[in-house]
């Protein structure tokens, strides 16, 4: 409800309006904002400004002012790795405090969204973020807002986590490079160059590249050597298609992997396999990561390296959004590619 009160006594009240200063020659503008709370040092500005009343919310007891609604929001649904900004006009960003993966509780963000005159927008689900990006937006609708709106947000996130950033963990990392040609010398090795660059872009190790031919005992062999050898992360690259003698899932199997899935609903990146050995996990890389900037393996890296263990049911959900457009530019991650994980 609005009300007019006197300057002297409107130290604690909350403007409904913003109150315009001109200085002739120099300047124009707002000296007062909307919603701005009124403090003992304001009063001799609004004075000299020839300001005798000014018309401010009469706050109840059971409301709470913006800024103060939007703080209690924001750690209500904020999580580890996040910082908050300092509220402006009822707003507040959440922010990564380092690099990672960005999770968001997607049913309890709606359930919050429900709840009249709250407003909560964050990024896209399972992202990767680096230090310093806004992860989300939250703030309320109107200057005041009823106490009881908050207590129900407060309730409903009591026990979990709405928006938080999950770390990279920095992991050992081996490749091997299949392919009898390669093996032989007939030509180059182009696709373990490339994997490695992006898997150590991450802050990971490659600290060894086994190149053996298409042949499933040597490609079994290779994988037990990398683990014996401390691997904590198995890239394979060639031998994924379904030609004869491309037998890099079979020699998987042959090593004792569980195979979680051999195809994925992603284009670039329908021949990923995803296997595990014991806690090893043993990615099978399409050849469209050797020439396409963005595609099925940048989906995974960020669910690896965050120590969450793929199911056949996360592969398929990225099926949403799992189209790459090959955008001129590439924007990834701030685009639609694979955002139905």
């Amino acid at each position: 409800m609005l009300q007019a009160i006197r300057v002297e006594d409107a130290v604690g009240t909350v403007l409904c309006h913003d109150l315009t200063k001109i200085v002739p020659g120099k300047t124009k503008g707002p000296a007062f904002k909307k919603g701005q709370v009124i403090t003992e040092e304001d009063i001799p500005e609004l004075l000299d400004m020839g300001k005798s009343h000014i018309y401010v919310w009469a706050v109840k007891k059971d409301q709470v002012h913006e800024d103060d609604a939007a703080i209690r929001l924001s750690r209500a649904l904020g999580g580890k790795g996040i910082s908050f900004t300092e509220p402006k006009e009822g707003k507040v960003s959440l922010i990564a405090d380092f690099n990672g993966m960005c999770t968001i509780n997607e049913d309890l963000l709606v359930q919050v969204n429900m709840i009249e005159d709250m407003v909560v927008a964050t990024r896209s689900n399972r992202r990767p973020v680096i230090k310093g990006d806004i992860i989300a937006g939250i703030r309320v609708v109107p200057l005041v807002i009823d106490e009881s709106k908050l207590q129900m947000v407060e309730h409903l996130s009591k026990e979990q986590e709405t928006i938080r950033v999950k770390p990279f963990h920095s992991l050992k990392v081996g490749i091997i490079t299949t392919g009898s040609e390669v093996y032989s010398g007939r030509i180059e090795d182009k696709f373990g160059p490339v994997v490695k660059e992006k898997i150590e872009s991450y802050g990971c190790e490659v600290f060894e590249q086994i190149i053996v031919p298409d042949d499933v005992e040597q490609i079994s062999a290779a994988i037990h050597s990398l683990k014996a050898e401390g691997a904590e992360l198995i890239l394979t690259t060639g031998g994924m298609s379904v030609d004869p003698d491309d037998v890099t899932p079979r020699s998987v199997r042959e090593a004792g992997a569980e195979i979680v899935t051999y195809g994925a609903p992603v284009l670039p990146g329908a021949m990923l396999m995803v296997a595990y050995l014991g806690d090893v996990t043993i990615l099978g890389l399409p050849g469209c990561v050797m020439y396409h900037k963005t595609t099925i393996f940048d989906l995974m890296i960020p669910l690896v390296l965050v120590g969450e263990r793929i199911d056949k049911a996360m592969v398929a959900k990225l099926g949403l959004g799992g189209l790459c457009l090959n955008c001129k530019v590439c924007s990834y991650p701030v685009c639609t590619f694979g955002t139905g994980a």
